[in-house]
């Protein structure tokens, strides 16, 4: 019983101290415009982290026994001192009048750095929700919420934007940084402060890899392993197969993720070396690797790398091309494809034992890249004919169309990037485009859409019934039924979605024309971001529409109907047989 009053006093003391430091870093970011009362912090901070250290050090000795609390512990301690000492060297290397004043005038390391601890602390705390509720379809679509709400409440902090905003327009842009979608109803270069950009770009990070990959990342990092259940978790969200690797992967994807992502921001700084239109090159090139990666489309530019000083910049266009389709593919199929190169390097230098490399490649990936290969070059050659005399017209070297084109074709599979004026595009271009949007990047990747997995398997099962055929067959390799019905359920279910968001919208926004609202609501859904420019002057009512076609078409209906649905009507028996006449 005394064990159980101690725990629960030192529960107490942690939801204090954590709610001390949240109502600080609401205070400290989001009212940063209240210089008169920043003094404030010559107080607080110094207590708020002599208490963090205290306490971490009190549990540090407590709880020597329990690894789990000792590590995460000794880890805290190691940050906030680490804090200290890099604060204090900030502030003398940038000493002015006085250490007061320089600590004033400036947000050196110590504030980022208790923004971060937060978010960990934030990761234990989703962890014990984890631990309470055993649903991941639920607990997938319950973390984008709640972080698309959270973005909401920051984006209307004070200094997070120029001028005042909505609730609508902050819920609208939150949902569209967390589905990784790229609609805005707002300037992001211009109607948000770096505060407010660094908020976005920060959730659509974590919506492109998704909250529980950055839980299960840390919890898994500062304690000493997971659970059975957040295994199981990953297992079902990731796809994995094998129980004993899913944090093994989940460390690998985050790893990747971010190695990738700071490769491309060096090549997209490199590239903006004679362009001086821009503030601070590094955090832009740092906001579009991010967003090109996820999928988002978020641009700190106003007509996003349609800006006279990107639209020609080939280099940075490639870039992002290339970081946007390994965001499309996915970890899964990137390893696989560095599984099978690896291995044919080691046959070609070790000739006597040769490995075995014939079933390395999966069928899931050959699917997947054979899909998208064959989409991204349709694409390209479909526009360069259809937009030759329009979109292509200021391009004028043969690698300028060809690479314009290249970029239109991948944008369109849920990047939202665009480098042209999305109304000159002619009407095919337009359909053609739609259809880009609708299959989508591929599954366990950060790009939305009905996946290349799905739309391969439904044009499959077409040439399969023709031959009748009850599966079907690719190589020496069946294709599971049940993969087969959920293809057509998420076919029927988005176009139902979209079907539904077109007539709302004709209904609530009547003065726009059916190919402007057709490709508003397949790039919600998709979670695209691209747009013919009408996004800005939706009705309330047709932006509430579009923020559950981004939210829906991210998390998937499929995947909320099958966390709600899955355990009703569970039965051990069968009907008898009977067959329906569809033709």
């Amino acid at each position: 019983m005394s064990r159980w009053k101690k725990t629960s006093l030192t529960n107490i003391v942690v939801w204090f101290l954590d709610l001390g430091l949240l109502s600080f870093l609401i205070f400290d970011f989001g009212f940063e415009n209240f210089k008169d009362f920043r003094q404030y912090k010559l107080i607080v901070l110094p207590l708020l982290l002599l208490a963090l250290i205290a306490f971490n050090f009190y549990k540090f000795y407590k709880y020597r026994k329990d690894v789990d609390v000792n590590r995460s512990s000794r880890i805290s301690l190691f940050i906030l001192l680490i804090l200290i000492v890099l604060e204090v060297i900030m502030i003398l290397a940038n000493y002015e009048t006085s250490v007061v004043e320089t600590f004033f005038n400036a947000r050196y390391v110590i504030e980022y750095g208790l923004l971060f601890y937060f978010f960990i602390r934030l990761t234990f705390l989703l962890r014990k929700v984890y631990s309470l509720y055993f649903n991941p379809a639920i607990l997938f679509v319950g973390s984008f919420a709640i972080i698309a709400l959270a973005g909401t409440f920051l984006l209307l902090l004070p200094s997070a934007t120029t001028h005042e905003i909505s609730f609508t327009d902050a819920l609208f842009t939150a949902t569209s940084a967390t589905a990784v979608t790229g609609l805005i109803v707002l300037d992001t270069a211009k109607d948000f402060t770096p505060f407010g950009q660094t908020v976005i770009m920060i959730l659509f990070q974590i919506g492109g890899l998704g909250m529980l990959t950055f839980t299960s990342f840390f919890a898994y990092f500062f304690k000493s392993g997971a659970s059975f259940k957040e295994s199981l978790y990953m297992r079902d969200i990731l796809g994995h197969d094998k129980l004993n690797s899913v944090m093994k992967t989940v460390m690998q994807i985050v790893a990747f993720s971010l190695i990738l992502e700071g490769i491309g921001a060096l090549f997209i700084y490199h590239s903006l070396a004679h362009i001086d239109s821009f503030k601070d090159r590094g955090f832009f090139a740092v906001f579009h690797a991010i967003s090109a990666y996820c999928n988002a489309g978020f641009s700190l530019a106003s007509e996003g790398l349609f800006d006279s000083g990107l639209r020609f910049n080939y280099y940075m266009q490639w870039v992002v091309m290339g970081l946007i389709v390994f965001g499309g593919l996915g970890y899964h199929i990137a390893y696989n494809v560095i599984q099978y190169l690896r291995k044919f390097v080691t046959n070609i230098f070790q000739k006597k034992e040769r490995v075995f490399i014939s079933r390395v490649i999966n069928l899931n990936t050959k699917i997947v890249l054979y899909t998208t290969a064959i989409l991204i070059a349709a694409g390209a050659v479909f526009f360069l004919f259809s937009e030759q005399n329009t979109n292509l017209v200021p391009h004028t070297t043969a690698f300028g169309k060809f690479t314009t084109a290249m970029f239109s074709s991948i944008t369109s599979r849920t990047a939202g990037f665009n480098t042209v004026d999305m109304t000159n595009f002619t009407i095919p271009g337009l359909l053609f485009m739609i259809f880009l949007m609708w299959v989508g990047a591929s599954p366990a990747s950060t790009g939305g859409g009905i996946k290349t997995t799905t739309f391969a398997l439904a044009t499959l099962n077409v040439f399969a019934i023709a031959r009748d055929k009850k599966y079907i067959e690719i190589g020496t390799r069946r294709i599971a039924i049940e993969a087969v019905h959920r293809a057509f359920a998420i076919i029927s279910i988005s176009l139902a979605s979209i079907g539904m968001g077109i007539l709302l919208l004709l209904i609530f926004n009547p003065e726009f024309s059916l190919i402007q609202i057709a490709f508003e609501v397949f790039s919600a859904f998709s979670t695209v971001g691209i747009s013919m420019g009408i996004t800005s002057q939706l009705s309330e009512y047709s932006k509430y529409v579009v923020i559950l076609l981004m939210f829906f078409g991210r998390i998937g209906l499929l995947n909320l109907m099958i966390g709600l649905l899955k355990s009703v009507g569970k039965t051990d028996y069968t009907y008898p047989e009977e067959n329906i006449l569809i033709n």
